[in-house]
This record gives C-alpha cells, sequence and structure tokens, in this order.
C-alpha cells in the first residue's frame, strides 16, 4: 500500500487505531482506509456506510435522507450527504470511445413540479407542457443476446438541434440505427445513423420503430423523483439520474451484485460538503 501523502511504499499497520502510518521518517502521516474515496474525512465508521449503500444500490424507487436516517441514526443532513456521496460512486464515468453500437432509442422528457401542485404566488407557468423545467435527454441501446439493454440520460440545456445531436454523436456509433419520435431536432442525422421516427400523433410503434423502452425509463425515474425524494433542486438532477440509471443498468444483477458495483467505484472519487452546496449558495 502507498502513503497518500509521499506515495512511497513504506507504510505500516496500527491496528490500536485502525489506522496507517508511513514509516518514512519525512512523512510518518497517519491515514485510515477512507482516504481517497467517497468515505474520505466522515465521522460515520463503515458500520453506516456499508447499510447505505445496500440500500440505495437495492432500493427500486431510491431511498430518501429521512428514510436513511431513522434507519442508520444519524442526522437528516448527515444521510442527505452520504447519499449524495454514494451517487457520485454510481457515476457511469466517461463514455470517451465507449459508443452505442446496438438499435438505439432516443427521446427526451421533461422533469419538474406540475402547475397545480404549487402555490399560487410561484406558478409560473400553467398545464402540464414542458415550459419551466428541466430537460433530460436518454438514450437506450436495446437489448443484446443476455437480453440487457443500458440507458445512458444527461441534463441538457434546450431541445434544439445543435443540443440534442451534440448528444448523439457524443454517445451512438455512426452507422447505428437509432429511433426516434417525431421532434424536428433529429432531421438530418440521416446523413451519420440509419435513422427512423416514429409519429406519436399517429401511432407509439410502428414494428421495432419505437421508444418504449426509454419510456419505462422514465417511469422509474419519475416515480422515483415524485414519489421517494418529493423534491429536487435542479441543480443535483443529474445526480438523481446517474442513481436511476445505475440501477436500470444493473437491474438484471443480485442485490450483492449491485452493492458490489458500488463499491468497486469509490476509489478516486471525493465530494466535499462545500462543493456540494455551492450552487446554492449561489443562487
Amino acid at each position: 500500500m502507498k502513503c497518500p501523502a509521499c506515495k512511497t511504499e513504506n507504510v505500516g499497520f496500527i491496528s490500536t487505531r485502525r489506522t496507517w502510518q508511513c514509516k518514512n521518517k519525512d512523512c510518518k502521516k497517519q491515514f485510515s482506509i477512507k482516504v481517497g474515496t467517497i468515505f474520505e474525512d466522515s465521522p460515520l465508521g463503515m458500520d453506516k456506510w456499508l447499510p447505505a449503500v445496500w440500500l440505495i444500490a437495492n432500493c427500486k424507487n431510491g431511498v430518501s435522507s429521512h428514510e436513511l436516517a431513522r434507519s442508520l441514526g444519524v442526522t437528516q443532513k448527515s444521510a442527505w450527504f452520504m447519499l449524495h456521496r454514494i451517487r457520485l460512486a454510481m457515476q457511469a464515468g466517461s463514455f470517451d470511445g465507449d459508443f452505442l453500437k446496438g438499435e438505439t432509442e432516443a427521446d427526451e422528457s421533461f422533469i419538474g413540479g406540475k402547475a397545480r401542485n404549487m402555490h399560487k404566488g410561484k406558478r409560473k407557468v400553467k398545464g402540464t407542457g414542458g415550459a419551466g423545467k428541466a430537460i433530460v435527454m436518454g438514450l437506450l441501446e436495446r437489448s443484446d443476446k443476455r437480453g440487457h439493454s443500458k440507458v445512458r440520460a444527461k441534463v441538457l440545456p434546450n431541445r434544439k438541434k445543435a443540443a440534442v445531436q451534440e448528444h448523439l454523436r457524443a454517445n451512438i456509433y455512426r452507422g447505428a440505427e437509432v429511433f426516434t419520435d417525431a421532434l424536428p431536432s433529429y432531421n438530418g442525422i440521416e446523413n451519420e445513423y440509419v435513422h427512423q421516427f416514429v409519429d406519436h400523433a399517429e401511432t407509439y410503434v410502428n414494428g421495432k420503430v419505437h421508444t418504449n423502452g426509454l419510456e419505462n425509463f422514465w417511469s422509474l425515474l419519475k416515480r422515483t423523483i415524485g414519489g421517494t425524494y418529493v423534491s429536487v433542486m435542479p441543480f443535483h438532477l443529474f445526480r438523481y439520474i446517474d442513481e436511476q440509471s445505475f440501477r436500470f443498468n444493473q437491474r438484471i444483477g443480485t442485490d450483492a451484485g449491485r452493492f458490489l458495483a458500488v463499491l468497486l467505484n469509490v476509489v478516486g472519487k471525493r465530494l466535499t460538503y462545500g462543493k456540494l452546496t455551492a450552487s446554492e449558495k449561489a443562487l
């Protein structure tokens, strides 16, 4: 094991303190197994962290910070911070060079509160349209030979042609089959992809041309946000999308498999409370 401070291999274990100490006389730094992971600088023990990882990885509709706080015996603020740190480990990471190559569905969805549920003084929009809501674009590569489909989702600034097609090019292999709805922003991608679309004003399915796989994912995402988390700030939305995408992509596995998949990604990822709340303070 290397010392995180001086990067030498000269490290000894201090059993009485459950920590390691660098034996380099110019260093002598002490550290625990939490250093360099999402658990770093947390006063909570692994007896709190590991059950939290298990719960968020395996609860189909997520777990709220209030519920986690009651289960673990910690404050709601601590549970909220824990959940966001774990969501960081659930991120799929960079997709550079890892393109979707099979039959791929592309669709967008609006995430936000319904006007009828808002206080009259805060009701800026009417009806159930997309005005005032966040735009999330999803890509779903259909089932492979093992019957496993996978999804990628991202918050977009708008649904204009430039933003939509840039997301397609960054994730889908040129020449792949792409199925969409009749949104005009997809016009022109037939120069790079085998593009077929379905007009929802007429029908939702035309043979294999549909976006029902993504509609399934949207229903799970909205059930999680609306039913479990209730209120999600726009600047934290991508974290909740990462969480639901992880569970969707790991749905064929076991509870233990999902638990281990999260733990395998805790190294090299750290989220401080100051960074997490920076967007809130900027408002």
